[in-house]
């Protein structure tokens, strides 16, 4: 119960099963070039491993302990593929928010598997502070399919919400890496997730220069627009997909690169 403790635990961060969080770290990170297995978005990223969450709902102290561990250690994205409809401890995880804020790292979290409208419940942790503010280094992400037909093109597990998921990307049998040098499909938007997170380590890595707040506004004005109307999650209803997440598109790190390049 005391928030003022940092310091406990251990470092077995495999946990009781490691398949979840190898699964993001391969989207991110896996290595190039080899001919094995998947090639990870950001060849230029680092993995650092923080097992915040056992498996079932997180606590709101681990979470804050762990973004304040990834933030003090050099973090410059934070993966959160995971979330709860509950925070009894708000306030705490807020404070460590508003840490990596003033230290300039960028927070990518998934939106949630339950198709719900994040406008109207949102999931925790959340870039809504108790106080009324948003942070601006934090980038939602719901997931997409990959149904050709485009009406489907919006996974239908997927959270969404106009004005408080950012943007799709990948999320329906993703292929990525799994313990014991294997590889399997997963889908969510905790693959979503990493997929953006990717292009954001990308980024920061070849644009030293930009802080957190400017990577996501590039990864905002470059997303992919998709112009017709999509099924609505858990619904037979369509919407267009401005009314689905806040930018109408989906992740696009070419159309991000070609931007920077130019403003150059």
């Amino acid at each position: 119960n005391d928030y003022t403790n940092r310091y406990y635990g251990c470092n077995r961060y495999e946990g009781p099963d490691a398949m979840h969080g190898t699964h993001v770290s391969g989207t991110i990170a896996g290595k190039r070039g080899n001919g094995i297995g998947v090639e990870g978005i950001a060849v230029n990223a680092k993995i650092m491993v923080l097992r915040a969450v056992p498996n079932g709902d997180e606590r709101d102290k681990d979470i804050a302990n762990a973004i304040y561990y990834a933030v003090d250690n050099g973090a410059k994205v934070i993966n959160m593929s995971f979330g709860k409809y509950y925070t009894p401890n708000q306030s705490a995880i807020d404070a460590a928010i508003l840490y990596a804020k003033s230290k300039d790292v960028l927070f990518v979290h998934a939106a949630g598997n339950d198709a719900k409208n994040k406008d109207v419940e949102d999931s925790y942790p959340t870039r809504r502070l108790t106080d009324g503010s948003v942070a601006s280094n934090w980038i939602e992400v719901g997931a997409s399919s990959s149904e050709k037909k485009g009406k489907k093109l919006i996974a239908d597990f997927s959270n969404y919400g106009s004005t408080t998921v950012d943007l799709f990307a990948p999320g329906v049998d993703i292929y990525s890496t799994v313990p014991n040098g294997t590889y399997e499909d997963a889908s969510g938007t905790s693959m979503a997730c990493p997929a953006t997170a990717g292009v954001a380590a990308m980024i920061r890595g070849y644009f030293p220069e930009l802080t957190a707040e400017q990577v996501r506004d590039v990864l905002m004005k470059t997303t992919s627009p998709y112009k017709k109307k999509v099924v609505i999650p858990g619904t037979k209803n369509k919407a267009k997909m401005n009314q689905l997440a806040i930018s109408g598109g989906f992740v696009n790190a070419e159309n991000a690169v070609i931007y920077l390049l130019n403003k150059k």
